[in-house]
């Protein structure tokens, strides 16, 4: 608990019984000069049951010394400011910390808060570009890591941990399995039930076999795999390795010589290469299967009939279009998860805006993947 004490060369001094955190300031003198000392964390928690005397206001011209402070808030702020005033004014004084006592300071004599001057368009916009960049460089640096890793693993298969293996493809795909088998079966069906109508004005309404199959083949059954993913997935790693970041257990697996790619990227990578086509054939077969069903109901076309036109009019290279998209989303899903695990510093809200980022950027590299494989294919009319 803090207490205030009398110190015969420093005048009040404000200690307490954990000198390493509890918040502890006093004015030092030495050769004439008057220094205010700050040390430890000043907290709302840490400050609880703090009391003492406002300092002298002879030392009131004196210089700072921050060196020790740990952690502070506003409430710690507060308390500074309570018991030395002038510790705002001091020259010294770190920018983070003058930019809070102004803020407290602020509060405590009833004022407006002082507006935050927004940079000029362009200066914002550089700013955004410059942050791209670097997250592509760091993403490019990221997989760079996790090519060599992978190439470990697989010139030293006893480096694979094939238990984590087994529990990420569990987690990450059986268990997404069902979602992904009804979401693609009313998207066929949706599929088949707008093109009923449009193919019926033409007088065409036997083409709706051709739509459902070349669309859920391509597109549909790749792209709804891939998306729920995403979002699923990429959060779930994030957030798992987030939070040993959190706990310092990746230090800990540091200290013991444990390499984080070996043991955290790697198997998640793996999972998602080993489950997604499986999840994406699924879908594909959900998704004609809800066609089927549309086509069946409003064209009365028999599952036969359907099956018959599917096998002869849709070219399987449809289907390998499809599946020579699959790697490459599955990497990207398990890259951003894993590197945005790996990036968190700090505290929870840290973490979650990890996470969020990892499943935004998931989507945008999902969307943009997939919009350049069209171009792709359409430029070699596979």
């Amino acid at each position: 608990m803090p207490r205030a004490i009398r110190s015969p060369d420093t005048g009040w001094r404000l200690a307490a019984m954990n000198a390493r955190t509890a918040p502890n300031i006093f004015v030092r003198e030495g050769d004439g000069i008057s220094t205010l000392v700050v040390e430890g964390d000043w907290t709302a928690i840490s400050i609880a049951g703090l009391s003492g005397h406002v300092l002298s206001p002879s030392n009131l011209s004196f210089s700072s010394d921050f060196g020790n402070l740990g952690r502070i808030d506003s409430a710690g702020a507060l308390a500074i400011l309570t018991l030395a005033p002038n510790a705002a004014f001091t020259a010294d004084l770190p920018a983070n910390l003058a930019d809070l006592f102004a803020l407290v300071g602020s509060a405590m004599a009833d004022r407006d808060v002082p507006s935050i001057k927004t940079p000029p368009f362009h200066v914002r916009l550089g700013q955004k570009v410059y942050r791209a960049v670097q997250e592509i460089g760091a993403s490019a640096r990221f997989l760079g890591q996790l090519e060599v890793a992978l190439m470990k693993s697989l010139a030293h298969p006893k480096r694979m941990r094939l238990i984590a293996l087994a529990s990420s493809i569990q987690k990450a795909g059986f268990d997404a399995l069902p979602l992904i088998a009804i979401m693609t079966f009313f998207i066929g069906a949706v599929v088949a039930l707008i093109g009923s109508d449009l193919l019926k004005t033409l007088g065409a309404s036997e083409l709706v076999v051709e739509l459902v199959g070349i669309s859920v083949l391509r597109e549909f059954g790749v792209l709804i795999p891939a998306i729920l993913l995403a979002g699923r997935s990429a959060s779930t790693f994030a957030a798992q390795i987030g939070a040993m970041r959190m706990n310092q257990e990746t230090q800990a697996m540091k200290v013991m010589g444990i390499d984080l790619f070996d043991a955290l990227v790697v198997p998640r990578v793996l999972a998602l290469l080993v489950i997604m086509p499986l999840l994406a054939i699924v879908a594909m077969l959900a998704g004609l299967a809800g066609g089927l069903v549309v086509s069946w109901g409003i064209l009365d076309v028999s599952p036969t009939y359907f099956a018959e036109r599917l096998s002869a009019a849709v070219d399987i290279r449809h289907f390998w279009v499809g599946m020579a998209k699959v790697p490459v989303l599955a990497i990207v899903i398990a890259l951003a998860g894993c590197r945005h695990g790996l990036s968190v510093r700090g505290d929870v809200e840290d973490l979650g805006g990890r996470v969020t980022v990892a499943v935004v950027q998931a989507l945008f590299a999902i969307i943009l993947l997939d919009a350049a494989f069209a171009i792709l294919f359409n430029v070699l009319e596979i």
